[in-house]
């Protein structure tokens, strides 16, 4: 699949389950004093998931062009070191405003990358958020459940605060999220050692492609979490990660997302 087709089939598949496609919001943010640039594809809904306004869908799929930042899980310092990190990236994402949550969620994006996409199941591991004591916060029992369904429980791996609670930044919305994670290690790479051991261990080959956030709380000023009103799901997949798994290449800038710029400037240079 180009890339090209890799996006059109994620915003047929989830006009397919009932989800209304809206278009990408400006990089630049306006009528919001906490964000100068968007910065995720949750950034435009944040209203919604405050409940200070009303979605007029309670279902959305969009692609969001997105810039990263300083900030809250954005990663800046890992940009110019490896290849699946990008100052300007696209996210894939779908949503939820008070509608499906945790079960749909997973099974949906289970069914998107295996059976749309194809991704082989034997590379696939997801983690969930393992608790944090210090937050009064469990272990995300209910998403490990339903994961139970479609991967075996070997594969689902327990992740703490940094890598499964999110958080747009200091204050706002949050809650705990379900990452899922590609191995592109070759086959021999992969008899050698096993891929559970590597993620979220900076493998250049063993990635998160998809982030499955449920939201659930804000984070008010003065650090404490208090509950929304509604629960939402909030999902933001790279697309350039996404295409690279897809295409089989060991770097993002193999794939025909990059390779036409490459090209041109190397024949210009």
């Amino acid at each position: 699949m180009t890339n090209r087709e890799i996006r059109e089939a994620f915003l047929n598949f989830f006009k397919s389950k009932n989800h209304q496609i809206v278009p990408s919001a400006p990089v630049v943010v306006k009528n919001d004093p906490t964000l100068m640039f968007t910065n995720a594809g949750m950034n435009q809904f944040k209203d919604f998931f405050l409940g200070e306004a009303q979605p007029k869908h309670s279902r959305i799929a969009d692609t969001q062009r997105c810039l990263r930042v300083s900030g809250k899980h954005n990663d800046l310092e890992e940009v110019g070191i490896d290849t699946y990190h990008h100052t300007l990236f696209e996210m894939l994402g779908n949503w939820s405003f008070g509608d499906y949550f945790k079960k749909e969620a997973i099974e949906w994006a289970w069914e998107l990358l295996t059976e749309v996409y194809k991704l082989d199941k034997d590379r696939l591991y997801v983690t969930i958020f393992e608790g944090d004591d210090s937050e009064g916060l469990v272990k995300d029992t209910e998403a490990y459940d339903f994961w139970k369904s479609w991967i075996s429980e070997d594969r689902i791996l327990l992740g703490n605060k940094k890598d499964n609670f999110w958080e747009m930044g200091e204050t706002g919305p949050c809650g705990p999220c379900s990452e899922i994670h590609y191995d592109m290690r070759t086959e021999e790479e992969r008899r050698t050692t096993p891929g559970q051991s590597l993620v979220n261990a900076d493998h250049p080959q063993v990635i998160e492609i998809w982030n499955l956030v449920f939201m659930q709380f804000n984070r008010l000023k003065n650090g404490s979490l208090e509950s929304l009103p509604a629960k939402h799901v909030d999902t933001g997949m790279g697309f350039e990660r996404l295409v690279r798994a897809i295409q089989g290449k060991s770097s993002n800038y193999d794939t025909d997302v990059f390779q036409p710029m490459i090209t041109f400037i190397a024949q210009k240079a």
